[in-house]
């Protein structure tokens, strides 16, 4: 019975070490500085991963977190369509095209995206999503927001915002109209849900959904073969507006891993490819099971991993971020009653939008 007793009181002192230890890396990743650049810090992880400069330790706005009705839509209406319906990124990619309108300049932008759930779900980028919020509230200027797609795109879809990081918004409010904003790739993601088609016939039963891997990417991912896709928009900064945008796809492999302080693989650097052009941000960076690993977000070292070079923030950063931000993982951000989810996403996040822009002009 002693010995019972012994292993009991071993199993008990090893339990709470553990999640002491657990505790205090939470504590660690919540609490890491913040430095305004996306130039590199000079450190390592334990993980021997370069450290990216984060904003990891800022409260997190709690709009999402502490609105009921947010929650509520979360989790309500039926089950949808789940998991992969393509292999091919580039039947299940889409360009996202936008016009915004102000009183001294109309502003083109042009970013990829990526249909993430059959029942129509398009993962991209925040900093590519954040005019589809402006087309809500005309703060700073008119702005038009197109879903395109085929070879080369065409106007296919209406979008709307399912989910932008509100602490994205955040950070981001004094830099969102900049010609050329800087920035790491840190919670630089969003979710659209497609509405309607342009031209008002019925929208398909089924999208062309690719599989994604959320699991935290090893050290041995450097070197892997992965493929990448997106919408370069050199034909368009060439040619203007009117240009017809060609999709690519291109084999590279991993260079690098990056932590925002996490200890965990957030970014990862690929190879130069013909896919590393501006327009490509928000394509799909795929491993060799056909899974999305990551999203591009930001162009990579061009001196170090050659011509065409990018970044691609993981999707076990997403999910790590979205669980914390709306208590909810990826796939159930994904789930329930869609149309209802981003009508209440707008209630909610307009008006907590026009007050940082306010703050940020002042």
């Amino acid at each position: 019975m002693q010995i019972l007793t012994d292993l009991f009181v071993a199993f008990i002192a090893s339990y709470l070490a553990f999640t002491n230890h657990l505790a205090m890396s939470i504590e660690d990743w919540l609490t890491a500085d913040y430095i305004e650049t996306p130039v590199i810090v000079e450190t390592t992880t334990e993980a021997d991963m370069p450290e990216l400069p984060s904003k990891v330790g800022q409260a997190i706005p709690d709009v999402l977190l502490t609105s009921v009705r947010y929650q509520q839509a979360a989790v309500a209406g039926t089950a949808g369509l789940t998991g992969a319906t393509t292999r091919d990124p580039l039947a299940a990619m889409v360009n996202i095209f936008c016009n915004t309108v102000s009183e001294d300049s109309i502003r083109t932008t042009t970013g990829t995206g990526f249909f993430i759930d059959p029942d129509g779900v398009i993962m991209t980028n925040a900093h590519v999503a954040q005019f589809l919020i402006l087309e809500n509230t005309n703060q700073i200027g008119e702005a038009t927001c197109i879903v395109r797609s085929g070879n080369p795109a065409s106007p296919k879809y209406h979008a709307e915002l399912l989910y932008i990081p509100p602490t994205w918004i955040q950070d981001n409010a004094k830099v969102m109209h900049d010609d050329h904003p800087m920035g790491t790739g840190e919670r630089d993601y969003a979710l659209l849900y497609v509405s309607s088609t342009v031209d008002d016939s019925p929208l398909p039963a089924v999208f062309p959904a690719l599989g994604f891997d959320t699991r935290l990417l090893p050290l041995s991912t450097r070197d892997n073969a992965v493929l990448a896709a997106g919408y370069p928009a050199e034909p368009l900064l060439r040619n203007g507006a009117s240009a017809d945008l060609i999709p690519r796809q291109a084999s590279t492999t991993v260079s690098e891993l990056y932590t925002f302080g996490s200890n965990y693989a957030d970014v990862f650097s690929i190879r130069g490819s013909e896919v590393g052009a501006e327009g490509s941000s928000g394509g799909p960076v795929l491993n060799e099971d056909g899974n999305v690993i990551g999203m591009i977000v930001t162009r990579g070292d061009d001196t170090v991993d050659g011509p065409g070079s990018l970044r691609a923030i993981t999707l076990s950063h997403i999910e790590r971020t979205i669980l914390e931000e709306t208590n909810f993982d990826l796939t159930q951000n994904l789930s329930g009653n869609l149309k209802y989810r981003s009508e209440v996403f707008a209630d909610t996040m307009t008006p907590f939008l026009l007050t940082i822009l306010q703050q940020a002009a002042n």
